[in-house]
């Protein structure tokens, strides 16, 4: 990225999209585990809380998250990792 000030973001709702559907099912019956979503293998750098997500755990690395995606994350089980 060019410019220091823009930041390409995605929303809570749209985290699942990142991961296929094989994929999500297969973490909704195995629950000792959970996904890694790398979002900025994707193209993202900053997780934003608009939305909301299914009562299913993952681990989720970014570069930047809100107050508001942090606490859904965390609401659902899940874990938010910040990447430099």
């Amino acid at each position: 990225i060019k410019h220091s000030k823009v930041k390409p973001i995605i929303n809570v709702e749209k985290l699942w999209s990142l991961v296929s559907e094989k994929t999500r099912l297969y973490y909704k019956e195995h629950t000792e585990k959970a996904p890694v979503i790398d979002v900025l293998q994707h193209g993202y750098m900053k997780v934003t809380g608009k939305g909301q997500l299914p009562e299913q755990p993952m681990i989720v690395k970014a570069r930047y998250f809100t107050k508001e995606a942090e606490a859904k994350i965390k609401a659902a089980g899940g874990v938010c990792i910040l990447c430099a």
